[in-house]
């Protein structure tokens, strides 16, 4: 476990758990916008579709960090389950707490993070 200024494990798990939740919630009400447009120009001009291709490529960007994001989570739940949490997964140096606090999935020490 982490070695310096104690760090509640349990509650930034329940926060990481409730980030993930919130966020599948969040791609599966987004599951429409990243539908097909549909090119039938009887039914929209080609501005509207032009539009509605820009928003349907914004909706599959937004999803798409969504999943790094989830996938994050879960690797940073997977380390708690192991009893890694709290170590940078490059160099293995205590992240700083306050990091942790910041943002519970973070994977990296500030050092090798930039």
């Amino acid at each position: 476990m982490h070695k310096g200024i104690d760090i509640d494990i349990e509650s930034l798990r329940a926060q990481l758990e409730a980030h993930r939740q919130e966020l599948l919630i969040l791609l599966t009400a987004a599951s429409a916008s990243t539908e097909p447009v549909e090119l039938d120009q009887q039914i929209q001009g080609r501005l509207s579709r032009m539009d509605a291709l820009q928003v349907q490529a914004m909706a599959q960007a937004t999803n798409d960090r969504r999943r790094i994001e989830i996938a994050q989570i879960d690797a940073a739940l997977a380390r708690m389950a192991a009893g890694q949490y709290g170590y940078c997964v490059e160099c293995g140096e205590e992240i700083l707490t306050k990091r942790l606090q910041l943002n519970p999935a973070i994977a990296q020490c500030l050092e090798c993070a930039s």
